[in-house]
Parts: structure tokens; sequence; C-alpha cells
């Protein structure tokens, strides 16, 4: 493909000669060059001046980006409005300029021409690179090639995966016809069509496009892929705060904060949040989970609770920080003791969130004992607690926080024998090894995970209706720097 190369021009006027306004719109395809770069459309109006307006990133595909550029000129006389330009694109990267120029005869768009294509080219979505934020509905704007007479545009879309289908019927926008001249050498009128798909609450829409002349049907489904549009997945952080153990805690305290706020993490599950000890009273102020808080630009919903003194001065707990309303909050101990001064005695939170177009969740923070301390029945007190409160309302259930066991350990055998519920770092960084342990169960799985050195983990069910698309490691010395002595896990999750 070409370096760069101009897809769309429009050239719209509205208004009377006395008081008129003119709008110019222009979509080129960038090959993938160095991210750094500058891409431009460089033009002169009836004036003869030259003008460089920037385009801005729109969208990727496998080896191109789609730019756009577009300037609007307000409202006054017409003879003071650029009228006719002429014009080349251009992108400049790693020293080296490249153009498309129309051969060296540049590009022609006559005042109020309306929209044309670049010749060769069949349709163009002019709304690329969309997110669904929390509209209910997006609408579609496609330039179709005039010379294709097409009489019908046709959405086909889903929200499930394809369960079910819909069709939304595009309608044509009316324009101006402009006069076919030598100038347009390299371009086509182009027809406009509008759009319209209602998502409704679904999380992910995908969506291809039939267009239907009498002479032929065409279809675009974004080469056998469709086209995909999705909403922000979830995003979960768990982190071991160290019980007030570090240096320069405070800045530290703060890089969390900045971590949760920059990532735009929705729920935390901390443990080793530690207050002061105050005669076993506590002291709110001096809580690690909420001093975190606070310093959010905006507090998250939380949900703390202790378990024993910590190194001699402080109530030693586990938190849940959620951007969603926490419901159906609870404690519980899952250790044999609940002995306030003993190490040994290991209480757990819970909360049922409600994420937006996600689904309803059920979060545990949990800090369990090593095997040898118990960590067997406080697993299966856990996981027994987690399939009782579960219910079909509930989309997921997620077990969260210091394990305590090794991956390949004794105590992960017992959460693989299980068959319940699966290590969802794996399954989103080693997916082929997350199936030969949870699901094939092969025999020597336990080799493969001999230089894996988590204790931190967050546990999924089986059976949820969502699943891990992402999993990182903050809070190293390359991402974020060190907070604690464990570092954090970032994991992102999605529908089905």
């Amino acid at each position: 493909m070409d370096t760069i190369q101009l897809l769309y021009v429009a050239n719209n006027m509205t208004g009377k000669a006395a008081a008129s306004q003119q709008s110019l719109l222009f979509f080129l395809r960038v090959a993938k060059l160095d991210y750094h770069k500058t891409v431009e459309v460089l033009w002169s109006g009836e004036d003869g001046a030259w003008q460089h307006l920037p385009a801005s990133y729109c969208d990727s595909a496998d080896d191109h980006e789609i730019w756009r550029a577009e300037i609007t000129f307000p409202t006054q006389p017409r003879s003071k409005l650029p009228g006719d330009i002429r014009f080349a694109v251009h992108v400049r990267c790693a020293g080296s300029d490249y153009w498309d120029n129309n051969q060296g005869a540049d590009y022609f768009s006559g005042a109020g021409s309306g929209a044309r294509l670049a010749v060769g080219l069949s349709y163009l979505q002019l709304q690329p690179g969309q997110q669904l934020a929390e509209q209910h509905s997006l609408p579609i704007k496609i330039a179709v090639n005039a010379t294709l007479a097409v009489e019908k545009v046709t959405l086909h879309w889903t929200v499930d995966n394809w369960k079910s289908s819909h069709k939304s019927v595009c309608r044509q926008q009316a324009q101006k016809k402009s006069t076919s001249i030598a100038g347009y050498a390299g371009l086509h009128a182009a027809q406009l069509w509008r759009g319209r798909i209602r998502v409704g609450e679904g999380f992910r829409l995908q969506y291809s496009i039939c267009y239907e002349s009498k002479e032929q049907t065409l279809w675009d489904n974004n080469a056998d892929q469709n086209y995909v549009l999705s909403r922000e997945p979830l995003k979960l952080l768990i982190l071991n705060l160290h019980c007030y153990q570090e240096a320069e805690q405070d800045r530290k305290f703060w890089q969390i904060a900045k971590a949760i706020d920059d990532l735009a993490v929705d729920v935390v599950c901390l443990q080793e949040v530690a207050e002061y000890w105050n005669d076993g009273h506590g002291d709110w102020p001096s809580n690690s989970a909420n001093i975190i808080n606070q310093r959010l630009p905006k507090p998250f919903h939380l949900y703390s609770d202790w378990s024993h003194l910590g190194f001699d001065k402080f109530r030693e707990g586990v938190a849940i920080l959620s951007r969603f309303p926490l419901a159906e909050q609870e404690a519980r101990y899952v250790s044999d003791s609940s002995d306030a001064y003993s190490i040994h005695s290991r209480k757990v939170v819970s909360a049922r969130i409600k994420v937006p177009y996600i689904g309803i969740i059920d979060v545990f923070s949990a800090h369990l004992s090593w095997w040898e301390d118990g960590f067997k029945q406080q697993f299966q007190r856990l996981s027994a607690w987690a399939d009782n409160k579960s219910s079909a309302a509930v989309d997921a259930t997620l077990l969260c926080g210091d394990f305590n066991i090794a991956a390949g350990s004794t105590g992960y055998q017992l959460v693989v024998n299980a068959h319940q519920y699966e290590d969802q770092y794996l399954a989103a960084n080693a997916p082929a090894l997350f199936q030969q342990i949870f699901r094939v169960n092969d025999a020597h799985w336990r080799d493969y995970l001999a230089d894996d050195y988590r204790i931190d983990y967050i546990f999924m069910n089986k059976d949820s209706a969502l699943r891990v698309s992402s999993a990182r490691t903050l809070f190293t010395e390359q991402d974020y720097g060190q907070v604690s002595d464990h570092c954090g896990y970032l994991m992102t999750f999605e529908p089905q």
C-alpha cells in the first residue's frame, strides 16, 4: 500500500452569498510507520494561499491507520470563504516526507461540491475508531461510491455474539449535485448514508454492512472479522500493602492512588491493610485503605475489616474499594482461630457489585495462611462461602488476594483439583498452559510452573459468564515503582 493515501474529501457550503459557512473534511490512510509522525493536509483556496491543516489519529487496522482532518469557517460573505480548494496530503516521519498529491496534479474540491471518495474505493465509514461509552444507540455514517448506484444499505448486528441478530436500514442523505469536471481526477462522487444501531445495555457490538443495487449485492464485514466495538472492561487490582512496613510509606500511598487513577481501575482488593491498634479499638484516619481512597480524585466505596494484631501495633486486615456501590457486605473468619492476638486468625471481606454493562459480581478480598498454617481449611471455607452466596443472578465470583501458596505448590494443586476456581493471570498470559492445568489436568503440569513464584491471585469460578482479557504486573521497578514487598496484579474482565 502507499505510505499515505487520500480516502475522502467533503467540501460543504451552507447559507446564502451574503452569509455563508464552509466546512472541509478529509480522511486519510497512513501506513504504520514510527509512532512519532506528522500527518497533514496542505491546501489552498481561491486566494492561492497555501495552508497546513493537521490531521488527528482515528483508528488502526493490521497494516494502516486512519487519520482525519477537519476545519469549519465561520459565517461570512461567500466571497471571503476559501471556496474551491486544491490540496495534497502529507506525512513526515523519521526525517522523510511522503505525499499523495494526485500524481503531481494536486486534488481539487469545488465549493459546495459535497462528498467524494478516492477512485477505487467503494465505501468508507466516516466515524472510525468509535468506542461504546454510555450511549444506548450508535450512529453510523457511510460514504458510498456513487457509481455503484446503491439503493439500499443495511446494518446487520448483534450484541450477544450472534446468538441473536438484528437489522437496521440506513437512509440516504440528500446532497446537492455537483458538476463533474476534469479537476476531479482521482475522485468519485459519493452517496452519504446514515443509520443507527440500538445497542441498549450490550457490552460488545459486532456488525457488518450490506450494500444493494439493481446489479449486485456487496458486503463489508471487515475482512471476515466484522466490526467490533466494546465498552470498557472491568479493571480489578490486587495488592498486599505490607502493613505499614515500607520506607517512604506516605509517598507509596500516593503512588498507589496515582496508579488507580491513571489506569482507571474499577475495583481494588487490598491485603495487610493496617491501622493503629489503639487498645484494639483501631484508628480509622490511619487505616491504609482509607488513606489511599482519600487520595483518589473521587473516593471509591470502601469496605474494610481486620483479623488480628499485626507487628505488635496494628489492626491488620483486608479491604475492597469499588468505583461502583457495594452491596451485601460481609466479613468472616475462615480460619480455625478467631483470636485477635493470633496471626493465624484470618478474616475475609466480601461484597456484591453491579458493574454497568458487565453484570453482577461477588468479590472476596482474602489473605490466607501458608499451607502448614491452615491454608487447606481456610480455602475450603472460603470457596464454600462463595458457592453458597452465588446464584443464577451472579455473573462471576472472584476470590482475590494473597493466598500464600506458590504456583505449582500443594496448595495450588488443591485449588486445581477442586475444579471450581481458576487462575486468571495464567489464563490471560499463558492460555495454553492454563488449558493443560485447569481443563486437561496434564500429569506434568506442576513442572511447568517451577519458575512461577506468585502467591497473589484472582481465582474466578469456572462457570463464570466473564472472561479475563488481560493481566499485567504492577508496582515493579519498571511500572509505578515498588510500594510493598509484593507486586500488584491488574486484570481486566469482560463478558464471554
